[in-house]
């Protein structure tokens, strides 16, 4: 049986204003663990800012997405406006708070984001195609504003939800979206859209769980391919 080819689309490298690098890293190891072909794409943009990871504070410095991304990839990652949907399986998105910065605009406007052209077609592409889509963390807002009515979760609406994430489960509901409450190892699969979510850092949970669910996420992904 042909090797599963999936993309992988980054957003920098970091939590704060990039991919989350843990979630990232997980799901490269539970693809390739199940044979999986990964293929690396990040934007080839600005990030919106860049964060100091040990004090928290915004710096003066001026970074790319797509260099940012190539940390996570040892290098080998494509400009995201190459990617065609014919020659892969299925799509995941890593979260972090570059996806809410750099690949939309959620940090800053909420449910009334826009989402980068890019992002935005690789997603319509993969759904038309009925290939499968994985997002975990905040990526599942991109679904949310992206493909109207349908499922994801991003944790508790009410554990999971205190700042940075407040209300992040309502602004799915506003967007026509249903959210389905799940715990930190387990996943949501939204079956008519081929959609698979799960919150990982999104919720106070051991790194430990976080990897189950996202390794969840991948094997799901992989039975919808």
């Amino acid at each position: 049986m042909a090797k599963k080819r999936v993309a992988l689309i980054l957003a920098g490298c970091g939590v704060y204003d990039g991919s989350e690098v843990h979630e990232a890293s997980a799901a490269m190891v539970h693809l390739s663990r199940q044979g999986a072909q990964v293929e690396l794409y990040a934007p080839d943009v600005a990030q919106m800012h860049v964060v100091n990871h040990v004090t928290g504070q915004l710096t003066e410095e001026k970074r790319s997405v797509l260099t940012e991304s190539a940390r996570i990839a040892r290098g080998n990652v494509q400009d995201l406006a190459q990617l065609d949907v014919k020659d892969l399986d299925a799509l995941i998105i890593p979260g972090g708070f570059g996806v809410a910065k750099n690949l939309c605009t959620w940090a800053v406007d909420g449910k009334d984001c826009t989402v980068s052209k890019p992002v935005e077609d690789a997603i319509k592409a993969f759904h038309a195609a009925r290939k499968p889509l994985g997002l975990c963390c905040i990526a599942p807002v991109l679904a949310a504003k992206i493909l109207p009515g349908c499922e994801v979760t991003v944790g508790h609406d009410t554990e999971c939800e205190t700042w940075p994430y407040a209300k992040t489960a309502e602004a799915v509901k506003a967007l026509g979206c249903r959210h389905v409450n799940r715990n930190v190892h387990e996943v949501h699969v939204d079956a008519k859209n081929k959609l698979v979510t799960t919150s990982a850092f999104m919720c106070n949970a051991p790194i430990h769980e976080v990897y189950e669910g996202v390794g969840k996420m991948v094997a799901e992904v992989l039975k919808l391919a």
